[in-house]
């Protein structure tokens, strides 16, 4: 090697989860630290990573096309969301005093609302709508210092509608900095129009939309809703096989409010990830454990319903020895924000997790969540040069000064797209460019 692109230096402390697989029970807590660290990157991958001394030896004889000093600041792998309903029309804020005065976010499903509403608004959306909107949103993610996140569709229910929310995500995983893995989730509400009916629209979906998405290769995932008054285990098992009958691995929504035994479910079928899991059993920890299934918390969701029940994160650790791993849950409803330090502070807070559990929780763990553990989720050498520039002294600072964003860059595949706050600008002039 005689050249390199970029030699990061002046980082304070390097923090990373090791290795690439999912980082289970105590292992969570067990991150690596380098101070006065040095990362030398080279077509988009590390190339070298130590103290600045063993990195600047490595290169004697390597010529440096750029340089950024980091000014002693703290730096860790990029930041996964593992769980987000990124592409959608409308907002529902509406919605905000039913659910202060009491109503029950099941109830107002089945009063047409939730979910619902944000259907009729994403399908009169046109794609470009949804383009603009979205895109928006993976900036505030951006800046907040996430590199990767996944998108759920399910806001359309119709195949055509459907496949309009995963061309968008392909569209804008095309054009934005950020990687978005695509997830179908058609099984994400009975359509209205289906409104009693719930098995001939299981049918719809694996007759018709599980091949056609399948074909049209605009999705990796399938996901379902798997939950009292939505779709039944039996349901959830028939649309979750079909997908993974396409090349379609399965994740799922699994007892968000009723222990249904959607865990249970997703360790019989080899699920890659259970989702929620408020109420899930020590039945279905165990099935995950068995099966190797990641459990993905949503903090921010139980906060924004104001639910005094939230996932039992420490008898997954402790007791299950499960490889834990954290998102936003990003959607108009239940949780409507971007930002994964929200949902750091509330894992700390309501979760009882250590802050290295929730960098491993963000970072290995998540990434492994979407099957991308050998690629991201550790600042290693052959990995994507994905890192986060945090200004804070050290990790348990993130969770504790909450409220506010500590990210001050953001480098993508070894280019510095947030510095200083602010996005960075290619030569073409368009935000981030790849």
């Amino acid at each position: 090697m005689d050249r390199i692109d970029l030699l990061v230096t002046g980082i304070g402390r390097l923090i990373t989860p090791p290795g690439d697989a999912p980082r289970c029970g105590h292992q969570m807590k067990e991150v690596h630290e380098i101070r006065d660290a040095g990362i030398a990157i080279h077509e988009g991958r590390i190339l070298f990573v130590g103290t600045a001394q063993e990195v600047m030896s490595l290169l004697a004889n390597v010529e440096i096309t750029a340089t950024i000093n980091v000014g002693g600041r703290m730096v860790t792998p990029g930041l996964v969301d593992p769980h987000t309903h990124l592409v959608h029309g409308g907002s529902r804020e509406h919605e905000l005093a039913l659910k202060r005065s009491g109503v029950a976010y099941l109830d107002i499903l089945a009063q047409g609302g939730g979910i619902h509403s944000t259907v009729q608004s994403t399908r009169a959306a046109s794609e470009q709508d949804l383009i603009t909107k979205a895109w928006r949103s993976l900036n505030e993610m951006l800046l907040n210092g996430v590199t990767t996140v996944e998108a759920k569709s399910g806001y359309g229910l119709t195949l055509l509608d459907e496949l309009k929310q995963l061309r968008v995500a392909k569209r804008l995983n095309d054009t934005h900095p950020l990687d978005i893995v695509s997830t179908f989730m058609g099984g994400h509400a009975v359509p209205l129009a289906y409104k009693g009916r719930a098995e001939a629209y299981v049918d719809l979906l694996v007759r018709e939309m599980i091949p056609e998405v399948a074909e049209a290769g605009l999705a990796e995932f399938c996901d379902v809703f798997c939950e009292l008054g939505v779709f039944t285990i039996e349901q959830s098992r028939r649309i979750l096989l079909k997908g993974l009958e396409y090349g379609l691995h399965p994740k799922i929504h699994a007892d968000e409010i009723e222990p249904l035994g959607g865990a249970e479910l997703a360790g019989e079928i080899g699920a890659i990830s259970a989702e929620h899991l408020l109420a899930a059993t020590d039945q279905g920890f165990a099935a995950m454990a068995e099966h190797g299934v990641i459990p993905v918390l949503l903090p921010g969701t139980s906060f924004n319903l104001g639910l005094a029940k939230h996932a039992r994160a420490r008898e997954m650790i402790d007791t299950y020895e499960l490889p834990v791993a954290l998102a936003t849950d990003y959607n108009p409803g239940s949780c409507p924000t971007e930002s994964i330090q929200i949902v750091m502070m509330l894992a700390s807070l309501n979760l009882k997790m250590t802050p290295e559990e929730i960098l491993t929780a963000c970072t290995l763990n998540a990434a492994n969540a979407l099957g991308r553990g050998g690629d991201i989720g550790s600042i290693e050498v052959g990995k994507r040069a994905d890192l986060t520039i945090f200004d804070a002294p050290n990790l348990a600072y993130l969770p504790y000064h909450f409220g506010i964003n500590h990210t001050y860059g953001v480098i993508k595949n070894g280019h510095v797209i947030v510095w200083n706050r602010t996005l960075v600008t290619d030569e073409a002039g368009t935000e981030g460019g790849r």
